[in-house]
């Protein structure tokens, strides 16, 4: 046991290490792997903590607190890598605009605080990884984006950003913005870098943005070049549960009543699905619309791509995604089950999710997409660290 103890030690010694702030569920850490040692993770939100601890026991890394009371000297070791998704209600087109300056996405700022108190103690990481929602690239008319990557460029870091869509990876649309430093001495393969934006990970709107960053911020701006995935080959209808736990089937009546508040155009989607010759799962959101008189209704809207639309944290009741499975004739609808939303951000059947309906939902649909988490590992946080790739994989 000793030897094995120490082994152990040993190995973690020599990983890849990593802070992860705004950790939620550990959605970060489950992407970063095995072969990546965390030395200290944060959120604020007990209840996330209570499961991040829960499928994470060993080790006594998290820390349930506001980030505004955490200070660089309390954090252990050096690690090479911080991660943060930091809160995006303020930055999200839905909702209120307050951006950085909002009392959630604000928190920005004292997390910043915590990286430059790092960098001010000679324990600068190598890497700097930040996660948040597309409204970043707009907030503001664009300037909470250029204040981001000034405090890149003030703080010794080169940087870069992708958009990447999870739709790549598991079947959800999910679009977010992933905002990568890398200290100003630590050296870049050519080959992780492009002389200009390429597709897919370069958006227009991304494009954008950094035209409306200042000059001085722009010199340490880079284009990270980083391969596209394989084609996915799973859909919606596969990651769907015949007998869920945490939701139950509609009746029929509910399942008429969700019909019919559908548009005619939705009840056509609903009618090709019907012929399609193979089972479609569809998923459903309430929006109010105005019907023909001009009257506000609440209508049942339904998408049959193969793909789940962004998971969201259940604020309301439309936030929660409806699915309707299509057999032929035969057409049944509920919420969508706690472990779907979880196969959804890519975690695995083992990972343990909380026992409360919504607190699950909540979960996973505040996190980040592990398979993205990833391939940014794979694919430019490894070959950035040096990581040796077959020691990756025995881990």
């Amino acid at each position: 046991m000793i030897a094995q103890r120490v082994a152990k030690e040993r190995a973690a010694q020599t990983m890849p290490s990593f802070y992860e702030f705004f950790a939620g569920g550990g959605m970060a850490r489950a992407g970063l792997g095995k072969g990546w040692n965390c030395l200290f993770a944060n959120d604020f939100d007990a209840k996330k903590g209570l499961t991040y601890q829960l499928n994470y026991p060993s080790g006594d890394v998290l820390r349930i607190d506001d980030v505004r009371k955490i200070k660089a000297a309390e954090l252990p070791g050096h690690a090479d890598l911080i991660w943060g998704s930091f809160p995006c209600q303020d930055l999200s087109l839905a909702g209120g605009g307050a951006g950085l300056k909002g009392e959630r996405s604000g928190t920005f700022y004292p997390f910043w605080e915590i990286v430059k108190g790092l960098v001010g103690d000679g324990r600068g990481p190598k890497l700097i990884a930040l996660e948040n929602v597309l409204g970043t690239l707009t907030s503001h008319s664009g300037r909470d984006f250029e204040a981001i990557c000034k405090t890149f460029a003030d703080a010794g870091y080169r940087y870069g950003a992708l958009v990447i869509n999870a739709a790549l990876f598991v079947p959800q649309s999910r679009p977010r913005l992933f905002i990568i430093g890398v200290r100003d001495d630590v050296e870049v393969d050519p080959a992780l870098l492009s002389p200009e934006p390429i597709a897919p990970f370069h958006t227009a709107a991304l494009q954008r943005a950094f035209e409306r960053v200042s000059k001085a911020a722009q010199k340490k701006m880079v284009w990270w070049n980083i391969p596209a995935p394989p084609r996915r080959n799973t859909t919606f209808a596969d990651f769907i549960e015949e007998n869920p736990t945490s939701v139950s089937w509609h009746t029929d009546a509910e399942r008429d009543l969700l019909i019919g508040k559908m548009s005619a155009v939705n009840k056509a989607k609903l009618e090709a699905a019907k012929r399609a010759g193979r089972r479609m799962v569809g998923c459903v959101y309430k929006r109010t619309r105005l019907d023909e008189r001009g009257v506000k209704v609440q209508r049942a809207e339904v998408r049959f791509d193969d793909v789940a639309g962004c998971l969201r944290t259940p604020a309301g009741g439309s936030s929660r995604q409806v699915i309707v499975v299509v057999d032929g004739k035969k057409v049944r609808s509920r919420l969508i089950s706690a472990r779907e939303t979880a196969r959804l951000m890519g975690l695995d059947e083992s990972y343990k999710l909380p026992k409360n309906y919504n607190e699950a939902y909540h979960l996973t649909g505040d996190g980040v997409a592990v398979h993205v988490v990833r391939h940014l590992a794979e694919q430019l946080f490894e070959p950035l660290l040096g990581v040796d790739d077959a020691a990756q994989v025995a881990a």
